[in-house]
Protein backbone atom coordinates (compact mmCIF):
# COMPACT_ATOMS: atom_id res chain seq x y z
CA UNK A 1 0.00 0.00 0.00
CA UNK A 2 1.12 3.32 -1.09
CA UNK A 3 0.09 5.00 2.26
CA UNK A 4 1.98 2.71 4.57
CA UNK A 5 5.17 3.35 2.04
CA UNK A 6 4.94 6.92 2.80
CA UNK A 7 4.65 6.32 6.56
CA UNK A 8 0.64 7.62 6.57
CA UNK A 9 -1.87 6.91 8.85
CA UNK A 10 -4.82 5.34 6.55
CA UNK A 11 -7.69 7.34 7.52
CA UNK A 12 -10.33 8.33 5.28
CA UNK A 13 -11.31 11.67 6.43
CA UNK A 14 -7.88 13.62 8.05
CA UNK A 15 -7.61 17.14 8.98
CA UNK A 16 -4.73 18.96 7.60
CA UNK A 17 -2.81 21.60 8.91
CA UNK A 18 -1.08 23.96 6.06
CA UNK A 19 0.96 27.29 6.82
CA UNK A 20 -0.70 26.65 10.98
CA UNK A 21 -4.22 27.08 9.73
CA UNK A 22 -6.30 23.75 9.66
CA UNK A 23 -7.81 22.37 6.86
CA UNK A 24 -10.43 19.68 6.41
CA UNK A 25 -9.60 18.83 2.68
CA UNK A 26 -7.93 15.46 1.79
CA UNK A 27 -8.63 14.82 -1.93
CA UNK A 28 -5.74 15.81 -4.32
CA UNK A 29 -6.33 18.26 -6.91
CA UNK A 30 -4.71 19.34 -9.89
CA UNK A 31 -5.00 21.91 -12.55
CA UNK A 32 -3.56 22.81 -15.93
CA UNK A 33 -2.56 21.17 -19.41
CA UNK A 34 -5.38 20.04 -21.67
CA UNK A 35 -2.51 17.95 -23.20
CA UNK A 36 -1.22 16.32 -19.77
CA UNK A 37 -4.83 16.11 -18.52
CA UNK A 38 -5.75 12.28 -20.34
CA UNK A 39 -2.69 11.22 -18.88
CA UNK A 40 -3.20 12.94 -15.31
CA UNK A 41 -6.60 11.02 -15.35
CA UNK A 42 -5.17 7.77 -15.85
CA UNK A 43 -2.52 8.19 -13.33
CA UNK A 44 -5.39 9.30 -11.05
CA UNK A 45 -7.73 6.19 -11.36
CA UNK A 46 -4.83 4.07 -10.80
CA UNK A 47 -3.94 5.68 -7.47
CA UNK A 48 -7.97 5.49 -6.56
CA UNK A 49 -8.13 1.79 -7.15
CA UNK A 50 -4.66 0.91 -5.58
CA UNK A 51 -5.55 3.16 -2.64
CA UNK A 52 -9.44 3.54 -1.79
CA UNK A 53 -8.86 5.61 1.11
CA UNK A 54 -6.92 8.35 -0.47
CA UNK A 55 -10.14 9.13 -2.92
CA UNK A 56 -9.72 9.92 -6.34
CA UNK A 57 -7.67 12.92 -7.36
CA UNK A 58 -9.01 16.10 -8.78
CA UNK A 59 -7.95 16.75 -12.44
CA UNK A 60 -8.84 19.70 -14.08
CA UNK A 61 -7.97 20.98 -17.62
CA UNK A 62 -7.45 24.56 -17.00
CA UNK A 63 -4.86 25.11 -19.88
CA UNK A 64 -1.28 25.70 -18.44
CA UNK A 65 -1.16 29.23 -17.96
CA UNK A 66 -4.44 29.38 -16.20
CA UNK A 67 -3.50 26.39 -13.96
CA UNK A 68 -0.52 28.51 -13.26
CA UNK A 69 -2.03 31.43 -11.72
CA UNK A 70 -4.48 29.14 -9.94
CA UNK A 71 -1.36 26.76 -8.77
CA UNK A 72 0.72 30.37 -7.37
CA UNK A 73 -2.11 32.00 -5.77
CA UNK A 74 -1.08 30.41 -2.32
CA UNK A 75 -0.66 28.34 0.26
CA UNK A 76 -3.67 26.32 1.98
CA UNK A 77 -7.13 24.27 1.32
CA UNK A 78 -8.18 26.91 -1.54
CA UNK A 79 -5.30 26.13 -3.55
CA UNK A 80 -4.36 23.61 -5.94
CA UNK A 81 -2.04 20.89 -4.41
CA UNK A 82 -0.42 20.04 -8.55
CA UNK A 83 0.31 22.23 -11.71
CA UNK A 84 0.08 19.94 -15.02
CA UNK A 85 1.81 21.58 -17.84
CA UNK A 86 2.95 21.20 -21.16
CA UNK A 87 5.57 23.72 -20.86
CA UNK A 88 7.81 24.80 -18.37
CA UNK A 89 7.22 27.01 -15.13
CA UNK A 90 8.03 30.94 -16.35
CA UNK A 91 10.35 32.99 -14.34
CA UNK A 92 7.00 35.64 -14.02
CA UNK A 93 4.86 32.54 -12.49
CA UNK A 94 7.71 31.69 -10.45
CA UNK A 95 7.88 35.21 -9.37
CA UNK A 96 3.81 34.94 -8.46
CA UNK A 97 4.61 32.02 -6.73
CA UNK A 98 7.35 33.11 -4.64
CA UNK A 99 4.79 36.49 -3.67
CA UNK A 100 2.48 34.14 -2.57
CA UNK A 101 4.67 31.85 -0.53
CA UNK A 102 4.96 29.29 -2.91
CA UNK A 103 8.32 28.91 -2.49
CA UNK A 104 9.15 25.22 -2.22
CA UNK A 105 8.71 23.48 -5.77
CA UNK A 106 9.13 20.16 -7.15
CA UNK A 107 9.31 19.95 -11.28
CA UNK A 108 8.88 16.21 -12.34
CA UNK A 109 9.33 15.88 -16.66
CA UNK A 110 6.71 13.02 -16.94
CA UNK A 111 6.92 12.39 -20.69
CA UNK A 112 7.17 14.24 -24.12
CA UNK A 113 4.64 15.22 -26.72
CA UNK A 114 4.03 17.12 -30.15
CA UNK A 115 2.29 20.46 -30.96
CA UNK A 116 0.77 18.48 -33.74
CA UNK A 117 -1.49 19.92 -36.94
CA UNK A 118 -3.98 17.85 -38.49
CA UNK A 119 -6.86 18.00 -40.29
CA UNK A 120 -9.72 15.45 -42.14
CA UNK A 121 -7.97 11.97 -44.29
CA UNK A 122 -9.83 13.53 -47.01
CA UNK A 123 -7.85 16.92 -47.14
CA UNK A 124 -5.79 17.74 -49.90
CA UNK A 125 -3.67 19.70 -47.27
CA UNK A 126 -0.42 17.13 -46.09
CA UNK A 127 2.81 19.01 -45.97
CA UNK A 128 3.41 22.45 -45.18
CA UNK A 129 6.90 24.32 -43.86
CA UNK A 130 6.57 26.31 -40.47
CA UNK A 131 7.14 29.26 -43.15
CA UNK A 132 4.18 28.57 -44.48
CA UNK A 133 2.39 28.15 -41.16
CA UNK A 134 3.59 31.55 -39.58
CA UNK A 135 2.83 33.62 -43.13
CA UNK A 136 -1.17 31.29 -42.84
CA UNK A 137 -1.77 32.22 -38.69
CA UNK A 138 0.57 35.52 -38.06
CA UNK A 139 -1.24 38.47 -37.26
CA UNK A 140 1.39 40.77 -38.74
CA UNK A 141 3.97 38.36 -40.53
CA UNK A 142 6.96 40.24 -40.85
CA UNK A 143 4.88 43.13 -39.49
CA UNK A 144 2.92 43.35 -42.59
CA UNK A 145 -0.98 42.97 -42.52
CA UNK A 146 -1.96 39.21 -43.03
CA UNK A 147 -4.14 39.16 -46.11
CA UNK A 148 -4.13 35.61 -47.04
CA UNK A 149 -7.00 33.93 -47.26
CA UNK A 150 -5.93 30.53 -48.77
CA UNK A 151 -3.07 28.04 -47.97
CA UNK A 152 -2.27 28.48 -51.61
CA UNK A 153 -2.03 32.52 -51.10
CA UNK A 154 1.12 31.46 -48.68
CA UNK A 155 2.54 29.28 -50.95
CA UNK A 156 1.44 28.28 -54.26
CA UNK A 157 2.28 24.93 -54.24
CA UNK A 158 0.03 24.47 -51.52
CA UNK A 159 -4.45 24.19 -51.99
CA UNK A 160 -6.42 26.84 -52.66
CA UNK A 161 -8.41 25.69 -49.84
CA UNK A 162 -9.90 28.85 -47.07
CA UNK A 163 -7.32 29.18 -43.93
CA UNK A 164 -9.05 28.15 -40.93
CA UNK A 165 -7.43 26.22 -37.92
CA UNK A 166 -8.90 25.56 -34.74
CA UNK A 167 -5.82 26.12 -32.06
CA UNK A 168 -5.75 26.44 -27.99
CA UNK A 169 -6.10 30.05 -26.62
CA UNK A 170 -3.63 32.09 -24.71
CA UNK A 171 -3.78 30.05 -21.34
CA UNK A 172 -2.62 26.87 -22.96
CA UNK A 173 1.26 25.93 -22.84
CA UNK A 174 0.15 24.43 -27.01
CA UNK A 175 -0.42 27.70 -27.46
CA UNK A 176 2.54 29.12 -26.06
CA UNK A 177 4.78 26.18 -27.90
CA UNK A 178 3.16 27.34 -30.51
CA UNK A 179 4.57 30.80 -30.94
CA UNK A 180 8.01 29.49 -29.33
CA UNK A 181 8.39 25.78 -31.77
CA UNK A 182 6.49 26.78 -34.73
CA UNK A 183 6.30 30.41 -35.18
CA UNK A 184 9.37 31.74 -34.11
CA UNK A 185 12.35 30.26 -36.32
CA UNK A 186 10.96 31.22 -39.77
CA UNK A 187 9.82 34.90 -38.47
CA UNK A 188 13.53 35.20 -36.89
CA UNK A 189 15.23 33.84 -39.98
CA UNK A 190 14.27 37.11 -41.52
CA UNK A 191 17.28 39.44 -41.06
CA UNK A 192 14.86 42.55 -40.19
CA UNK A 193 12.94 40.59 -37.89
CA UNK A 194 16.37 39.22 -36.34
CA UNK A 195 17.53 42.48 -36.04
CA UNK A 196 14.36 43.77 -34.22
CA UNK A 197 15.07 41.16 -31.86
CA UNK A 198 18.20 42.92 -30.45
CA UNK A 199 16.58 46.32 -30.50
CA UNK A 200 13.24 45.38 -29.16
CA UNK A 201 12.54 41.65 -27.80
CA UNK A 202 8.62 42.69 -26.67
CA UNK A 203 7.89 43.72 -30.57
CA UNK A 204 9.90 41.07 -32.19
CA UNK A 205 7.86 38.66 -29.79
CA UNK A 206 4.37 40.05 -30.89
CA UNK A 207 5.05 40.60 -34.54
CA UNK A 208 7.17 36.92 -34.28
CA UNK A 209 4.26 34.98 -32.01
CA UNK A 210 0.62 36.38 -32.00
CA UNK A 211 -1.98 35.21 -34.34
CA UNK A 212 -4.54 36.40 -36.40
CA UNK A 213 -7.91 37.58 -34.86
CA UNK A 214 -9.68 37.77 -38.21
CA UNK A 215 -11.72 33.82 -38.15
CA UNK A 216 -8.29 32.26 -40.35
CA UNK A 217 -7.57 31.09 -36.16
CA UNK A 218 -10.08 30.11 -34.18
CA UNK A 219 -10.01 29.94 -30.00
CA UNK A 220 -11.41 26.34 -29.42
CA UNK A 221 -11.04 26.57 -25.55
CA UNK A 222 -9.22 23.61 -23.67
CA UNK A 223 -10.98 20.98 -24.89
CA UNK A 224 -8.87 19.05 -27.43
CA UNK A 225 -11.81 16.71 -28.08
CA UNK A 226 -13.78 19.26 -29.57
CA UNK A 227 -10.86 20.40 -31.71
CA UNK A 228 -10.98 16.63 -33.29
CA UNK A 229 -14.85 16.94 -33.67
CA UNK A 230 -14.58 20.58 -35.59
CA UNK A 231 -12.03 19.44 -38.04
CA UNK A 232 -13.52 16.12 -38.49
CA UNK A 233 -17.21 17.72 -38.84
CA UNK A 234 -15.04 20.42 -41.48
CA UNK A 235 -12.85 19.04 -44.27
CA UNK A 236 -10.01 21.50 -45.05
CA UNK A 237 -9.97 23.14 -41.99
CA UNK A 238 -7.11 22.09 -39.64
CA UNK A 239 -6.75 21.52 -35.79
CA UNK A 240 -3.83 22.35 -33.11
CA UNK A 241 -3.67 19.78 -30.42
CA UNK A 242 -1.35 17.07 -28.48
CA UNK A 243 0.25 14.10 -29.96
CA UNK A 244 -1.74 12.11 -28.04
CA UNK A 245 -5.09 13.22 -29.49
CA UNK A 246 -4.35 12.33 -33.25
CA UNK A 247 -2.86 8.79 -32.34
CA UNK A 248 -6.80 8.26 -30.73
CA UNK A 249 -8.23 9.69 -33.66
CA UNK A 250 -5.84 7.98 -37.00
CA UNK A 251 -8.88 6.83 -38.58
CA UNK A 252 -10.67 10.30 -38.89
CA UNK A 253 -7.62 12.22 -39.09
CA UNK A 254 -4.41 12.50 -40.64
CA UNK A 255 -1.15 14.57 -39.27
CA UNK A 256 0.17 17.35 -41.23
CA UNK A 257 4.02 16.58 -41.93
CA UNK A 258 5.49 19.82 -40.77
CA UNK A 259 9.25 20.31 -42.94
CA UNK A 260 8.60 17.12 -45.00
CA UNK A 261 8.55 15.38 -41.14
CA UNK A 262 5.46 13.64 -39.75
CA UNK A 263 4.13 13.58 -36.35
CA UNK A 264 4.85 10.00 -35.05
CA UNK A 265 5.99 8.38 -31.98
CA UNK A 266 9.75 8.19 -33.40
CA UNK A 267 10.03 11.64 -34.73
CA UNK A 268 8.83 13.08 -31.26
CA UNK A 269 10.78 10.95 -29.21
CA UNK A 270 14.17 12.01 -31.58
CA UNK A 271 12.83 15.95 -31.59
CA UNK A 272 13.06 15.52 -36.06
CA UNK A 273 9.73 16.71 -35.26
CA UNK A 274 9.53 20.70 -35.16
CA UNK A 275 6.67 20.41 -32.34
CA UNK A 276 8.52 18.40 -30.24
CA UNK A 277 8.12 19.06 -26.67
CA UNK A 278 8.73 18.19 -22.98
CA UNK A 279 5.88 17.74 -20.32
CA UNK A 280 5.55 18.66 -16.98
CA UNK A 281 4.21 18.62 -13.40
CA UNK A 282 4.58 20.66 -10.31
CA UNK A 283 4.16 19.74 -7.00
CA UNK A 284 3.36 22.18 -4.30
CA UNK A 285 5.67 21.09 -1.76
CA UNK A 286 4.00 22.63 1.43
CA UNK A 287 0.64 20.31 0.62
CA UNK A 288 2.64 17.09 0.27
CA UNK A 289 2.58 15.91 4.01
CA UNK A 290 -0.59 16.94 4.29
CA UNK A 291 -2.40 15.52 1.23
CA UNK A 292 -1.23 11.90 1.17
CA UNK A 293 -2.38 11.86 -2.71
CA UNK A 294 0.26 14.57 -3.80
CA UNK A 295 3.18 11.98 -2.94
CA UNK A 296 1.55 9.59 -4.21
CA UNK A 297 0.86 11.34 -7.64
CA UNK A 298 4.50 12.18 -7.91
CA UNK A 299 5.25 8.20 -7.46
CA UNK A 300 2.50 6.30 -9.72
CA UNK A 301 3.38 9.07 -12.61
CA UNK A 302 7.19 8.35 -12.28
CA UNK A 303 7.02 4.42 -12.17
CA UNK A 304 8.79 2.87 -15.32
CA UNK A 305 5.76 1.30 -15.42
CA UNK A 306 4.01 3.97 -15.71
CA UNK A 307 5.90 6.66 -18.26
CA UNK A 308 8.33 4.21 -19.48
CA UNK A 309 8.51 3.05 -23.30
CA UNK A 310 6.36 0.09 -22.55
CA UNK A 311 4.28 2.01 -19.63
CA UNK A 312 0.72 1.92 -18.93
CA UNK A 313 0.34 5.66 -20.42
CA UNK A 314 2.15 4.52 -23.93
CA UNK A 315 -0.19 1.94 -23.84
CA UNK A 316 -3.70 3.48 -22.64
CA UNK A 317 -3.05 7.21 -23.51
CA UNK A 318 -0.58 7.52 -26.24
CA UNK A 319 2.49 9.30 -24.05
CA UNK A 320 5.76 9.38 -25.43
CA UNK A 321 8.44 8.91 -23.01
CA UNK A 322 10.99 11.13 -22.40
CA UNK A 323 14.67 10.03 -22.62
CA UNK A 324 16.36 7.30 -19.80
CA UNK A 325 18.84 10.01 -17.78
CA UNK A 326 14.71 12.31 -17.77
CA UNK A 327 13.20 9.47 -16.49
CA UNK A 328 15.85 8.59 -13.71
CA UNK A 329 16.06 12.24 -12.93
CA UNK A 330 12.35 12.53 -12.58
CA UNK A 331 12.20 9.16 -10.54
CA UNK A 332 14.95 10.95 -7.89
CA UNK A 333 12.58 14.54 -7.62
CA UNK A 334 9.61 12.56 -6.89
CA UNK A 335 11.13 10.14 -4.33
CA UNK A 336 13.04 13.02 -2.38
CA UNK A 337 10.41 16.26 -3.37
CA UNK A 338 13.42 18.26 -4.76
CA UNK A 339 13.04 21.93 -4.74
CA UNK A 340 13.43 23.80 -8.12
CA UNK A 341 15.74 26.69 -8.04
CA UNK A 342 13.04 29.20 -9.40
CA UNK A 343 16.13 31.61 -9.76
CA UNK A 344 17.10 28.84 -12.83
CA UNK A 345 13.32 29.87 -15.05
CA UNK A 346 13.68 31.89 -18.06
Amino acid sequence: MLLRSFGLAATAVMAISISGQVEARTQMRAVGSSTVYPFAKIVAERIARANPRLGTPIIESTGTGAGMKLFCAGVGERFPDVENASRRMKASEAKLCQQNGVSAITEIQVGLDGVTFATAKGSPLQNVSQRDIYLALAKTPYGKPNRAKTWKDVNGSLPAIPIRVYGPPPTSGTRDALGELILTPPCEANASMAALKKSDENKFKAICTAVREDGAYIQAGENDNLIVQKIEANPGTVGIFGFSYLEENMNKLKGIAINGVSPSYDTISTFKYPGARPLYIYIKNAHAGAIPAVRAYAAEFTKESTFGPNGYLRRQGGMIAAPNNVRARSQVAARGLQPLNLASLK
